[in-house]
């Protein structure tokens, strides 16, 4: 498992992240409490702006830019439920009962 420059997230954990975000649908708080145990103060303590950075940086290519996105809706939330199907994709077949958020973290391995 490796961290991506300037990121303080393994690619595993920005997918787990992403597919809890955009396929199961729950809000920015909670993504951020079952993926960061880092303290939040001030603003910061309200969402997390990672999750929409990362969407841009989908779009841009910039992370995981290996995959193949193809034709996705405007907005960061389909951008990143498009490049979380493609990470659930990813992930080896014995992985593909678990639920999506794991299947995602599975694929990221297997993506550059």
């Amino acid at each position: 498992m490796s961290i991506s420059p300037r990121k303080r997230f393994s690619g595993e954990a920005i997918a787990f992240a992403l597919a809890l975000w955009a396929l199961c649908g729950l809000g920015a708080d909670e993504v951020r409490q079952r993926t960061s145990d880092w303290r939040r103060q001030g603003d910061a303590a309200r969402g997390w702006r990672s999750l929409t950075r990362w969407a841009r940086q989908l779009r841009a290519r910039q992370l995981f830019g290996a995959l193949h996105l193809g034709a996705v809706a405007d907005g960061p939330r389909a951008v990143t439920a498009r490049a979380a199907q493609a990470l659930c994709e990813h992930a080896p077949l014995a992985w593909r009962s678990a639920p999506l958020a794991h299947q995602a973290f599975a694929g990221a391995r297997h993506v550059s």
